[in-house]
């Protein structure tokens, strides 16, 4: 390949912007923050080129003379709002440092929720992303797994963070709308379901779980960490295997 992907090479601020005349007043990282802060203030699809030039006090085409669209301004966002990692602690196993990367993860996003709602188009390549990225196979790095086995059990971590952290949002949102049908699920999964059909779930309401399905106002810690925790004892047990046979 001769030369980056315009996204990525925009991302890495690599493209060109050499022009005649006067240096502009106005930058792709202005921009970026811009969108990132009405978004954090009014969501997702308040974001728009009008009306981040609003926010900035300029014309929308003095925008594209930066960022040629939207698509390009969502690309930024999802680089720059995720910031980068904090180191992992000095001298921890895989499995801590792992965890501590995954609750990293949140804390980011949770400061960001709109985040959750941005479209995912390829594979991480931008700065802050890429950064995420090398801090969670370091963790991996005394493990004895080979370098694509490494990328394996990572790229199955972001997807049960980023899964779970989406799913939370949703659920949460859907629980402000209609808090009724999270507080009574139990009663009412209890007059559809038969349990000569669906036994396993009869179980379950037997046991009155989905009674305690109240609350989604916020992602549950304990309910990340226990699904990270299982997760996790699955790689143990993948790391485990793959020392064994080498």
């Amino acid at each position: 390949m001769s030369e980056l992907p315009a996204e990525v090479a925009l991302m890495w601020r690599l493209r060109d912007g050499s022009r005649r005349g006067p240096k502009p007043s106005l930058t792709v990282d202005d921009i970026t923050r811009a969108a990132i802060d009405l978004a954090d203030a009014e969501g997702l699809a308040a974001v728009s080129m009008a009306r981040v030039a609003e926010r900035l006090g300029n014309s929308t085409m003095a925008l594209y003379r930066h960022v040629k669209s939207k698509d390009e301004l969502l690309v930024l966002m999802s680089d720059a709002a995720l910031e980068r990692p904090d180191p992992l602690p000095d001298g921890v196993d895989w499995r801590t440092g792992l965890t501590f990367w995954a609750e990293g993860v949140m804390v980011a996003i949770r400061k960001h929720r709109w985040y959750s709602k941005l479209p995912i188009a390829g594979p991480p390549a931008g700065p802050n992303n890429l950064a995420w990225l090398d801090s969670a196979l370091g963790a991996l790095k005394d493990t004895g797994l080979p370098e694509g086995a490494k990328v394996g059990v990572v790229m199955g971590l972001m997807t049960y963070v980023h899964g779970e952290i989406r799913l939370s949002l949703d659920l949460a949102a859907g629980f402000r709308e209609n808090p009724a049908a999270f507080s009574q699920y139990g009663e009412i999964l209890a007059l559809v379901v038969d349990s000569r059909q669906l036994p396993a779930l009869a179980r379950v309401l037997d046991a009155r779980v989905f009674d305690e399905v109240s609350n989604f106002d916020e992602m549950s810690d304990e309910d990340f960490d226990f699904g990270l925790q299982l997760y996790l004892d699955g790689v143990a047990g993948f790391i485990e295997r793959v020392c064994q046979d080498s």
